[in-house]
């Protein structure tokens, strides 16, 4: 799977929210991109992740 630009082998098929999870992303800061789609917050649960899949994951930065 690559993510953001950097390739990560799965062992495993996975849900979107347990990869997040378990690579420590704050899921209340975050934007996610799922093979050029963007995945709603209520969603990440119900999408799994391939191998073969493409992820974007952004973090919103507060500042002035």
């Amino acid at each position: 799977m690559k993510v953001n630009g950097t390739i990560i082998g799965l062992d495993k098929n996975l849900t979107l929210l347990y990869f997040l999870e378990t690579q420590n992303f704050d899921l209340n800061t975050i934007a996610v991109e799922h093979n050029g789609e963007v995945i709603p917050r209520s969603a990440y649960q119900k999408v799994m992740l391939y191998d073969e899949d493409t992820l974007e994951i952004v973090r919103f930065v507060g500042g002035g």
